[in-house]
């Protein structure tokens, strides 16, 4: 039950960020149409049909998703708190979701005769699929100034749909767009569109951010602020990205086709960094805002303790100084007719098995795969260059990764413990640390031939960056303890630059390959990746779990 509890955290995450993700794709390509679309720019049935297949389909997926997310809440309040199941679909979430479900149908199944015209009444559903959303939101909750709060909650997520929303339109534009006329008129159309939805974006997230947040101290100091600022650092990316479609924008007008291209390529990375920025805020919905945790915020002085710059750990413990495992002392419990120590909060374990010697030996994993990284960078970096050829062999350091993931990401197997190679796969957490080993060597040589034009394939090309950027999301993608509040922001605060700058690794390298030779921006490009991967090993080199104190 434990572990369905804690697996449930990672769940609800993942669904509200499908949920907002397709409901921002939805609403974002109606928007589309009927206001950059206006005066008959879109009414080619090349362009209204794949737009009208895109909002068809995200409608469709939000009703899934948010039809799973009715079932997972549902079955787990019946199941561990006995909740009989007339009090659960009673729930707010529960009519939230039944009403999005609706609306998303409504949309999903919209008549054909409409969609060719683009109707202003598909406009009902769509307010009905943002009132859903935002009547689960933090600010529905609150007691005090609700209304302000519900009214700039509805105003941020309209403005996120209008601009981050409509993006993939744009591209559906300017990719079926025959004439420079064309893709003139639709993207300065859009590009009014999304400077005012920016101003409308800040505006709100700003005010919402003092309500929710209201101090330096708890920025820094709260899950909630550390999420805000990953917000922010992201929207910093694509405001740069903006600025640069802006500056196409306005070349366009003499026809060129460098423009052009360049423009979809900056806004495909648009569209992955703003569905990462709906990731990061499906993780703030998880918890509670920081004016919430005034008492439990970390202070400067205890970031400081723990983070202040230090060498790396050299030396290991020895793997019989290791406490025993979860599994182990579950095990030896059952076989002495004794039940395991239970945790006072669901999800958590009650032992204590994170010894002095099992933090040294984390902190000395972590270490020397920050040493391996930052190697990783400085030959990729040293690549860039004609001077340094050799140095495009830079793939082949994730051999090295995978060799020590192997022989020290679980002690208790071979080689290194009493289990047995083949006896080791029978765990989940086991079998998922081999499967990575594997995925990591078949990485390096794939991409050690792409790197050598052993493999010329573009698409091949394309894996390493998608895989940075997919790595990053996932690393943010993470529940927030809450039986050590303070001790698992202390871990965040490394996690979390690490997931940015593995995103911001993926996307420059992304458009290093996708841009046009002709555009200046690719040989700036080539230097931001692999410069990101030195701080990224910086940053675990400088890993640590014991705080120090300061002098």
């Amino acid at each position: 039950m434990g572990e369905l509890l804690g697996l449930f955290g990672f769940l609800v995450v993942l669904l509200r960020a499908a949920i907002l993700c397709f409901q921002t794709i939805a609403i974002g390509g109606i928007l589309f149409l009927l206001i950059v679309g206006r005066g008959g720019a879109l009414r080619r049935e090349e362009l209204l049909r794949p737009s009208w297949k895109l909002i068809r389909g995200s409608a469709f997926s939000l009703a899934l998703a948010q039809l799973f997310f009715v079932f997972s809440n549902t079955l787990l309040l019946t199941y561990s708190v006995d909740i009989p199941m007339r009090e659960v679909l009673g729930a707010n979430f529960a009519l939230a979701a039944s009403l999005a479900i609706l609306a998303g149908l409504a949309v999903a199944f919209w008549p054909s005769r409409w969609r060719m015209t683009v109707n202003p009444i598909v406009l009902v559903p769509a307010a009905v699929i943002l009132a859903t959303s935002v009547m689960t939101s933090h600010s529905a909750s609150r007691m005090d100034n609700r209304t302000i709060l519900v009214s700039l909650t509805a105003l941020h997520y309209l403005a996120t749909a209008s601009w981050i929303g409509g993006l993939p339109y744009l591209l559906i534009a300017m990719k079926r767009g025959n004439d420079a006329e064309f893709r003139v008129r639709i993207s300065r159309n859009f590009s009014r569109l999304a400077q005012a939805s920016v101003a409308l974006l800040l505006a709100a997230g700003l005010a919402l951010s003092i309500w929710y947040v209201g101090s330096w101290n708890l920025l820094y100091g709260t899950a909630y602020g550390l999420m805000l600022l990953t917000k922010v650092a992201f929207l910093g990316c694509l405001l740069l990205l903006g600025a640069a479609n802006l500056y196409i924008v306005r070349g366009l007008g003499f026809g060129s086709e460098t423009g052009s291209a360049s423009l979809v390529r900056f806004g495909e990375v648009e569209i992955g960094i703003g569905l990462t920025i709906i990731l990061v805020a499906a993780s703030m919905t998880s918890q509670p805002p920081a004016t919430d945790l005034a008492q439990d915020r970390v202070t400067f002085q205890e970031i400081a303790a723990r983070y202040w710059p230090r060498m790396p750990r050299v030396s290991s413990p020895d793997v019989k100084q290791l406490s025993k495992t979860t599994r182990e002392i579950i095990a030896e419990a059952e076989a002495r007719g004794q039940k395991a120590p239970v945790a006072y909060m669901p999800g958590q374990f009650g032992a204590e098995t994170n010894g002095a010697s099992d933090i040294a030996w984390s902190e000395y994993n972590h270490n020397w795969a920050g040493i391996i990284v930052f190697l990783m960078g400085i030959l990729a970096l040293l690549s860039r260059s004609r001077y340094f050829s050799w140095a495009k062999i830079w793939p082949l350091t994730f051999l090295g990764l995978a060799a020590f993931l192997f022989l020290r990401a679980d002690p208790e197997n071979w080689p290194l413990g009493p289990n047995g190679f083949w006896e080791s796969f029978a765990v989940s957490d086991v079998l998922q640390h081999r499967a990575a080993v594997v995925l990591l060597i078949v990485f390096a040589l794939f991409q050690w031939a792409v790197e050598t034009n052993r493999l010329k394939s573009h698409a091949a090309a394309l894996v390493f960056p998608a895989v940075c950027a997919i790595g990053g999301i996932v690393l943010l993608t993470h529940t927030h303890a809450l039986n050590n509040v303070k001790e698992e922001m202390l871990v965040e605060l490394s996690h979390t630059p690490l997931a940015i700058f593995g995103i911001i690794a993926g996307w420059s390298r992304w458009l290093e390959l996708r841009l046009p030779e002709e555009n200046q921006a690719r040989k700036y490009l080539a230097w931001v990746w692999p410069v990101c991967f030195i701080v990224v090993g910086m940053i675990l080199m400088d890993y640590h779990e014991i705080s120090l104190p300061l002098s």
